[in-house]
């Protein structure tokens, strides 16, 4: 049997905050305020994103159980693969894999928006040709591309350098928000009364509530990004639930504080009438002047930043957890032998990522639209393994909060297909979708039969290493301590095992 690659354990638990938090941020917090208040009014989007946020920690409780027992790279994959066995995980692993490479996509295409706003003669030079309403020019794809390949490289560079990227990206982040808040709570022109009406009227406030509770779980994906850093912990494990749960807490407080600056600069049906670009940005700049503006693009500049490098980390783990499990080529399971990094993950998921830019925003908005199933159907298979994991004598209340958290999951999946949803997936998501299936099942027929060969044993070894897989064999994982209590496996788990 060959020998396993392994990673270094040199990330530091403020550095994984910072991987979580900033990618469930992103860019999003400081753009999209204004199109959110439209559908939802102002409180109701706030009620709606920490309603959101609870019940995300809820499908958190099952992914730092999980994560404390089986700290290796691969997150989703690895706790299906234990929970439902081979085939369940490579479907899981399939779509968070898309997931998170065109969310390092998105992004680095939020640069293209954020210059088109600031200065949009930068990238309208070299015009190629106009898809789904999109001018394509070649100055945006150059800019694209340029920032992959800083943050690839950086990436290459060690997961030292990367974590202490994120942790600095994400405290400029969430200061510059904070500043904004306060800025606008205090200033004599603000006032609370533009955050009437509270809610869309023409909907009702519990409507306004769910639209936002609809798409708020896909607002934090990224905070089980946590799950595919794992390996690389230089800390105890079980920490891991608590710093999903300051990730969660301080993604959340983000959403709120800049929808509530942006509601309070100025009567928000006003503003959503006038259709503005960027509502946020008009709003800062118009009270706070450049400064203002200047904090507000930097604080916009990290969160596309931190979604990049994040969504970096986590695809290149995924991609080396495939490859380690031989459904992928083994390519992915090489290390730099200098930076210990899966460099070969890395550059493929920004090889990846240049195509994208050449396709226009809207076009690719259609596949990261598409791409919140996978993140429901990980939450779906990480909760529902942890379940099967517990033991009803034993840790019954753990049980029914990995249930409770996986009939989430279902609802969160149900809205992206059922008719008449607010987050229902649009006719081009749905195509690229069953594009992705396809190419899934063509990777399946190639590798599928080679993965399906290797004997249990020698399968655990690759995926779990040699530690955790000898916990496995010998049974030992019934006695493993949980809060001093033993977390027994299911009959149907051991047999997945």
């Amino acid at each position: 049997m060959e020998n396993r690659t392994e990673l270094s354990k040199s990330l530091k638990p403020h550095w994984v905050v910072a991987i979580a938090f900033g990618s469930a941020i992103g860019w999003g917090a400081f753009v999209l305020p204004t199109d959110w208040m439209a559908e939802a009014g102002p409180i109701g989007v706030i009620l709606g994103i920490l309603i959101g946020a609870l019940l995300v920690m809820v499908i958190a409780v099952s992914y730092g159980y999980m994560v404390e027992k089986f700290p290796v790279s691969g997150g989703e994959f690895v706790f299906t693969y234990l929970g439902f066995g081979r085939i369940n995980a490579y479907i899981c692993g399939w779509f968070v894999t898309l997931s998170y490479v065109t969310s390092v996509a998105l992004n680095a295409s939020a640069i293209i928006v954020l210059f088109k706003f600031l200065y949009p003669q930068v990238v309208e030079i070299g015009y190629l040709y106009t898809i789904a309403g999109w001018d394509v020019y070649m100055s945006q794809i150059i800019l694209a591309t340029v920032a992959l390949v800083i943050f690839g490289l950086a990436n290459i560079r060690g997961i030292s350098l990367t974590g202490r990227m994120q942790f600095i990206f994400s405290a400029i982040l969430f200061i510059g928000a904070m500043v904004v808040g306060l800025g606008m709570t205090f200033h004599p022109d603000t006032a609370f009364t533009n955050l009437r009406p509270a809610f869309n009227m023409e909907i009702g406030s519990l409507s306004s509530i769910l639209i936002i509770v609809a798409t708020a779980p896909f607002l934090y994906s990224g905070f089980n990004n946590i799950a595919q850093t794992s390996e690389e912990f230089s800390f105890s494990a079980k920490r891991a639930f608590k710093l999903m749960i300051l990730a969660l807490g301080a993604g959340g407080l983000v959403y709120s504080v800049m929808v509530y600056a942006t509601a309070m600069a100025t009567p928000w049906q006003g503003l959503v009438a006038g259709q503005p670009v960027w509502g946020t940005g008009d709003v800062v700049k118009s009270l706070f002047g450049n400064l203002g503006m200047t904090l507000l693009t930097a604080a916009l500049c990290m969160g596309i930043f931190t979604g990049i490098n994040g969504f970096l980390v986590s695809s290149s783990r995924m991609l080396l957890a495939m490859g380690r499990a031989r459904i992928l080529p083994q390519a992915f399971t090489k290390i730099h032998p200098k930076y210990h990094t899966p460099y070969v993950g890395i550059i493929t998921a920004v090889i990846v990522c240049f195509i994208t830019p050449w396709f226009g925003r809207p076009a690719l908005l259609w596949i990261v639209d598409m791409t919140a199933t996978g993140v429901a159907i990980a939450y779906l298979y990480t909760c529902a393994s942890a379940y099967r994991f517990f033991d009803w004598k034993d840790s019954a209340l753990r049980k029914c909060v990995s249930l409770a958290g996986a009939v989430i999951s279902l609802i969160f999946l149900g809205l992206l297909f059922i008719p008449g949803s607010p987050a229902i997936l649009a006719l081009p998501s749905l195509i690229a979708m069953v594009v992705w299936v396809l190419i899934g099942a063509l990777f399946y027929v190639v590798y599928g039969k080679r993965y399906n060969e290797i004997p249990k044993e020698e399968l655990d070894v690759y995926i779990l290493g040699e530690e955790l897989a000898n916990t496995l064999t010998s049974g030992n994982l019934q006695h493993i301590k949980n809060k001093g209590t033993k977390v027994k496996t299911n009959n149907t788990v051991q047999n997945n095992l």
